[in-house]
């Protein structure tokens, strides 16, 4: 009945985000799956993902849970209003905030 998933976006869902957009999303995803898991750039978008799917509300007995989070994060992402630039923009902002924390300044 469940799937096997994560409670909180994971970088192993990062490779099927290639083809949920097109363009300069697609050309993202594929230069991020270079990076080793643990690349601020990596964690920014993982960070970018659970803020847009929201996943510190999510419960474990929730639809969207049940879903998994691949399919959680495809819907997400088809729904999201913005361009492929902003997207990339709060990946980029995320990324930042991850560097400073990792520097000790968050």
């Amino acid at each position: 009945m469940y799937t096997t998933n994560q409670l909180l976006f994971h970088p192993d869902v990062i490779p099927t985000l290639e083809n949920v957009r097109e363009g300069v999303w697609a050309e993202y995803i594929r230069a991020l799956q270079e990076l080793p898991e643990t690349a601020p750039q990596k964690l920014g978008l993982c960070l970018t993902m659970m803020q847009l799917n929201k996943c510190i509300d999510c419960e474990t007995d929730s639809f969207r849970a049940m879903r998994g989070c691949e399919e959680c994060t495809v819907q997400t992402l088809r729904r999201f209003k913005g361009s492929d630039e902003q997207l990339i923009q709060k990946c980029a902002a995320n990324t930042e905030q991850v560097q400073e924390f990792l520097h000790g300044k968050g």
